[in-house]
């Protein structure tokens, strides 16, 4: 007797880790379902490579229209679906932009796990729940490095939020006995990055510099410290905190810990630019009303329990990204002389 697939429930499967998650799981044998919001932009082209047409029988991702605010929605759609698996990816992500729409970041990221918590034990669903934590709970951080036991004391509005979904799904593991695991990943990065965060606007910015697009990229705080890890096997270690026999919370991350001067030195340096701080301006605006210095995780615990460790160092994530971005824009990674 053929062995049933097992179906997996993905919220945000459009963004960086929901597209990267989806693929991850395909070559699992998942039949995966992925909640997106409606745009008047389709904006799926993480997933394209993935998505199969509709109309052929033997799909094994389908798309469903949905929102982390819509209650009676995420009810519909778990009824429907099934999930064995649900990964909640679902966020507003920017941390900068959280202090600009806070309201809509704590709807969002924090009552929106809340309802999605609910909508699964309203409908008794015996499903494991993964929920996307993050390294910015940790905020103005009380200890180097954060671990699973350091206590949370976030700086921005994204960060409130994620610590409130975090200490729900504690609250609902505990009182109702459901199986839901917290990732607390630290930044992780790659070419599907949004265009917004750093490291994307440096590798993109690089790339637009030397296709001369631009003179100059402004960005914010330079001195900004920061553990950033690959996205792809950030999403591994996902799964494997479903498949463990019981459910906890788990720190992601490489224990390194890199400035956005850093990251800019580095990517300047592959191709060839040694004064790069003439292509750089630092704009007010992107500071965040409260900054967050440092960021650098242990993933003592993961490496024990999961087995997990990172493997692509700082050097290669960069090279790696930059590489992306030049290859958009119809350029190579060489030496250029400006």
């Amino acid at each position: 007797m053929e062995e049933k697939k097992k179906v997996a429930l993905i919220t945000g499967i459009t963004g960086q880790d929901g597209s990267y998650l989806a693929e991850f799981l395909l070559k699992k044998g998942y039949t995966i379902h992925g909640i997106m919001r409606r745009a008047s932009v389709f904006n799926t082209e993480r997933i394209d490579q993935i998505y199969e047409h509709p109309n052929k029988p033997d799909r094994k991702m389908t798309l469903h229209f949905g929102d982390l605010s819509d209650a009676s929605n995420l009810n519909h759609l778990l009824k429907i679906v099934q999930p064995d698996e649900i990964y909640n990816l679902g966020a507003q992500s920017h941390v900068r932009v959280s202090f600009d729409i806070p309201e809509y970041t704590a709807n969002i990221d924090a009552l929106g796990t809340l309802r999605l918590l609910d909508a699964i034990r309203e409908n008794k669903i015996p499903t494991k729940f993964y929920q996307a934590g993050s390294s910015e709970m940790f905020g103005d951080v009380l200890e180097i490095p954060q671990r699973e036991t350091t206590p949370f004391n976030p700086a921005s509005p994204y960060g409130v939020a994620k610590v409130f979904a975090h200490q729900i799904c504690k609250n609902y593991r505990t009182a109702y006995g459901m199986f839901i695991c917290n990732g607390i990943l630290f930044n992780h990065e790659s070419p599907r990055r949004g265009k917004t965060f750093v490291t994307r606007k440096i590798t993109r910015g690089i790339a637009s510099i030397l296709g001369g697009k631009i003179d100059k990229l402004y960005l914010g705080n330079l001195d900004a410290k920061r553990d950033w890890g690959f996205a792809p096997e950030y999403v591994e270690a996902m799964w494997l905190m479903l498949q463990q026999d019981e459910p906890d919370d788990y720190v992601i991350a490489t224990g390194e810990t890199h400035s956005v001067r850093e990251f800019l030195e580095e990517a300047f340096s592959l191709v060839g630019i040694k004064d790069w701080e003439k292509y750089i301006g630092v704009d007010p605006k992107y500071y965040r009303p409260q900054e967050v210095n440092i960021l650098k995780g242990d993933y003592a615990k993961a490496k024990k329990q999961l087995n997990w460790s990172p493997k692509v160092t700082f050097k290669e994530l960069v090279k790696i990204m930059l590489e992306a971005d030049l290859k958009e824009a119809g350029l190579e990674l060489k030496k250029y002389s400006l």
